[in-house]
C-alpha cells in the first residue's frame, strides 16, 4: 500500500464549497446533475449482431446470448470513425462485460456456465449521432461480439486459442488497435467448460475496424492478469503499454516494445514496474517470471488495490486509481515528456473521501451526504484533458451511490470534482468516453446488484423499473 506521505509532504485539501456542491442519498434510480440530459444508447439484451433475437430474460440460451450486449458493462474505448459523405458523425464503441452474477442475471438464481460464457466478453457496435443523439447502428457492419467461444491466436504467429474471457478494462491505442485486460480470466477459467488456464489473464489486441479480424493474445506484457491497460506512443515510435494488476498490493506496470508500433510491437518488449516516492518516479526494469514477484523483489511502490489506469496523449499524463480504502488517483508524468523515459514526477490528483453508511429510524429517508469520489476504479478524459472518475466500491457499505465525476487536472480548481452522474442502488460507474461532439458516454454497470439481491428480488428494476423485467447494465449518455 501507498502511503500518501511518500507523494506528498501535505495531503490534498478538500475545499469546502466542492463539498456542498451537490449532496444524495443511494435510489432506486439514476440522478444526473443540474444542467446535464441523460439519453440512452445500449442495454443489457439489445440486439449486437444483425442475426440477434428479441431478448427473452426468463429463458436464456447461448447463441441469444453471443449476439446480444452483454449482462455487466464498463467501457474500454470509443473509435472515432472518418466523416462519410453524408456528414454524419460516427463511432466504434467498444464495451466489456466483466462478469455475470448468476444469481442476478437467471431466473431461477442456478448458475448456467456456457450462457454466462456467452454473456461476458466485449461488444463492439457502430454508433452515429442522427436527429441530435446517439443511436446505436442496428446491423452496423462493424457490430459483433467476443465470448467464451470466440477463436483467437498466441502471439502473432502462434497457435490457436479459445475464448475472450473475464475482460476487466482495456483501451484503443494511437497504432490502431483495441487492447482487451483479462483480468478477470481466472475466475472465469475455472466456470466455463474449455477454457484453458494457459490462455488468459492476458492482453488480447483487435483490430475494431475488421469484423473478420481474430483477436491476438500477448503474452510478451505478461499473463498476471492486469484488471486495465493504457497506451501510447514514445518519442521514438515505440509502443508503450502500462498495465495495473488489481490485487491489494499490486503495482503499476509499463511494457515498452523493442520494434515500433505496429501489428507485431506487443510480441517482444522490456517489462518494468514504478517506484515513486517524494514525488519522484522511476522505472525498474523486471526479470522475465512472475511479473509480481519480480516488481516485489526490484522494490517497486506496492499500491491498495489499483484498478484503473488512463493516458491522454495531449498532456503526456499518466493516472492510476486505487480503489483501496477511500481510494485515490495518482498522476505521473515522463522527464521530457517521453514516456520511454526511466524518470519522472508522481503526484497525488484526488484524494477518495469515505462516507459509512448512517443510521436510518423506521419511516425516515436517508440522510443525503456530501458528493465526492469513494473508491474510484475507472478513468477517462474528457476533450478538455480533465479526468472522468467512475466509482465501485464492491461489496463494501456505504451513504452514497456509485458515481461518474469530471475533476480537472490543472488550474485553480485542480482535484476538485464535480458530479456528473449518480447511479442507482446496487450499479457501479463503470467508466466513461468522449465522442467527436463532446457527447460524454458512460456504462451503468449491474444495477440492483446489491448485497443478498436476486432476479426475483432485485435492489431495483433500473432502467425502465417494470416490475416483470429484470434491472439491466445499461451505456447512457450525457450532454449539458
Amino acid at each position: 500500500m501507498i502511503a500518501r506521505r511518500a507523494l506528498l509532504a501535505a495531503p490534498l485539501v478538500l475545499a469546502a464549497p466542492a463539498l456542498r456542491a451537490q449532496s444524495l442519498t443511494i435510489r432506486q434510480d439514476d440522478f444526473v446533475a443540474p444542467g446535464i440530459q441523460r439519453g440512452a444508447l445500449i442495454r443489457w439484451g439489445d440486439r449486437v449482431t444483425f442475426d440477434a433475437p428479441p431478448w427473452d430474460p426468463a429463458r436464456p440460451t447461448v447463441e441469444a446470448a453471443a449476439s446480444q450486449f452483454g449482462w455487466d458493462a464498463r467501457i474500454l474505448a470509443l473509435v472515432p470513425a472518418q466523416t462519410a459523405d453524408d456528414g454524419v458523425p460516427r463511432a466504434l464503441l467498444v464495451v466489456a462485460h466483466p462478469t455475470v452474477d448468476a444469481a442476478m442475471a437467471f431466473p431461477d438464481a442456478r448458475d448456467r456456465p456456457e450462457v454466462a460464457g456467452a454473456m461476458q466478453g466485449v461488444s463492439l457496435v457502430n454508433i452515429a449521432r442522427r436527429g441530435g443523439n446517439w443511436t446505436v447502428i442496428d446491423g452496423g457492419f462493424q457490430n459483433r461480439r467476443l465470448t467464451a467461444a470466440t477463436l483467437c491466436r498466441l502471439g502473432a504467429d502462434g497457435g490457436p486459442a479459445v475464448g475472450i474471457i473475464g475482460v476487466t478494462g482495456g483501451c484503443a491505442t494511437p497504432w490502431g488497435s483495441v487492447l482487451l485486460a483479462e483480468g478477470g480470466g481466472a475466475a472465469w477459467a475455472g466456470r466455463v467448460p474449455g477454457i484453458d488456464p494457459g490462455a488468459t489473464g492476458m492482453l488480447a489486441e483487435l483490430d475494431p475496424s475488421d469484423p473478420a479480424s481474430v483477436p491476438v493474445k500477448r503474452a510478451a506484457p505478461g499473463r498476471f492478469g492486469a484488471v486495465d491497460a493504457a497506451a501510447g506512443l514514445a518519442a521514438d515510435g515505440r509502443a508503450v503499454v502500462w498495465m495495473v494488476d488489481g490485487r491489494p498490493g499490486g503495482f503499476l506496470y509499463r511494457f515498452l516494445s523493442d520494434e515500433s508500433a505496429g501489428v507485431r510491437a506487443l510480441d517482444a518488449g522490456r517489462m518494468a514496474a514504478a517506484r515513486f516516492e517524494g514525488g519522484s518516479l522511476r522505472w525498474l526494469p523486471l526479470q522475465q517470471g512472475d511479473p509480481l514477484a519480480a516488481a516485489r523483489n526490484a522494490g517497486a511502490t506496492p499500491l491498495d488495490q489499483p484498478r484503473a489506469v488512463a493516458f491522454d496523449a495531449q498532456q503526456k499524463r499518466l493516472c492510476v486509481a486505487t480503489r483501496g480504502g477511500a481510494g485515490q488517483v495518482l498522476e505521473f508524468r515522463a522527464a521530457a515528456g517521453d514516456v520511454a523515459a526511466e524518470t519522472g514526477v508522481a503526484e497525488v490528483i484526488l484524494n477518495g473521501q469515505e462516507a459509512p453508511a448512517q443510521p436510518v429510524r423506521r419511516g425516515e429517508a436517508p440522510a443525503a451526504v456530501p458528493a465526492w469520489p469513494w473508491a474510484p476504479a475507472s478513468l477517462g478524459f474528457d476533450r478538455d484533458g480533465a479526468l472522468l472518475v467512475g466509482t465501485d466500491r464492491g461489496a463494501r457499505p456505504g451513504a452514497l451511490p456509485e458515481a461518474l465525476y469530471r475533476v480537472p487536472v490543472s488550474g485553480a480548481g485542480r482535484g476538485q470534482p464535480s458530479l456528473l452522474l449518480a447511479t442507482p442502488i446496487g450499479a457501479a460507474a463503470a467508466g466513461a468516453a468522449v465522442a467527436p461532439d463532446g457527447t460524454l458516454v458512460a456504462a451503468v454497470a449491474h444495477p440492483g446488484a446489491a448485497p443478498g439481491a436476486t432476479w426475483a428480488a432485485p435492489a431495483t428494476r433500473w432502467p425502465n423499473l417494470r416490475p416483470d423485467e429484470p434491472p439491466r447494465s445499461m451505456v447512457v449518455t450525457l450532454v449539458r
